[in-house]
């Protein structure tokens, strides 16, 4: 399947839905592609045929990071509007309630290297990397989406050096869950989405409720929130099936 989306490509195979970030040459972000980011990730996120969502990019960059060409003006209002509009691609991909996977195939930077710290699960290919270079521009953000998956130390460097940290670097690092040779990265993807489609759409959507609910929470309220929405999925028909396919020995088949 195909899109109609001019800044981004579009398949669905067996449950996964692949997202290709098309916008040559560096898959630079303007407000086309942050409407349309948006647009598929809420779309897929309500969509039966979709469990799980891989995010990459065409050619040699995952993204570039923003469209200069496209800065904001001082006109009154105008950085207030771009803001949100720039915080609605981000949160689109926190909030969706299927997993993304990021597929780091080359550069991310800047607002790319925060479209990947969004995803759910970081994959890197040995040529992929993350680069945060508002500094050398005149500019500062990304701290507080960088903090979530560095250590404090090397959230500073990130964000002072604007220093590449390659995929290696970031399997060490604890930030990408693999490091794979380019062309195993989709393949790497694609068979963790494929472990994500076999287990209950229910589940996975309340644990990644759970990962958003609770980030901010004390262990006492994060878990009671979590046993919460284990009493709600006591009741499901995904929980249903998954009980008597264990009890007969066989692989379940949840419902769309």
């Amino acid at each position: 399947m195909l899109s109609d989306y001019e800044t981004l490509n579009l398949a669905i195979v067996d449950y996964v839905a692949t997202i290709t970030m098309n916008r040559p040459p560096v898959n630079a972000q303007n407000n086309l592609f942050r409407k349309e980011l948006v647009n598929v990730v809420d779309a897929l996120g309500d969509q039966s045929d979709v469990r799980a969502i891989i995010i990459t990019g065409e050619g040699k960059a995952f993204s570039a990071g923003a469209d200069l060409s496209e800065r904001p003006t001082q006109d009154p209002g105008h950085y207030t509007a771009h803001n949100r509009k720039v915080r609605a691609s981000f949160d689109c991909l926190i909030e969706c309630p299927k997993p993304i996977i990021a597929a780091l195939n080359g550069a991310a930077v800047g607002a790319g290297c925060v479209t990947a710290l969004c995803c759910d699960i970081i994959l890197a290919s040995e040529k992929g990397f993350l680069q945060m270079t508002e500094v050398m521009v005149g500019l500062a953000g990304g701290v507080a989406h960088v903090r979530r998956h560095f250590n404090e130390s090397d959230a500073r460097l990130l964000i002072y050096t604007a220093r590449r940290i390659y995929g290696p670097e970031l399997l060490r690092m604890n930030v990408a869950s693999a490091c794979t040779a380019p062309d195993d990265l989709l393949v790497a993807a694609n068979n963790i989405a494929a472990d994500i489609v076999k287990a209950s759409p229910s589940a996975i959507r309340a644990a990644k409720k759970s990962f958003q609910v609770t980030e901010g929470l004390s262990i006492y309220d994060g878990y009671r929130f979590e046993q919460s929405q284990t009493k709600a999925l006591s009741t499901s028909d995904d929980t249903a099936e998954a009980m008597t396919a264990f009890r007969e020995k066989r692989p379940p088949k949840f419902s769309d």
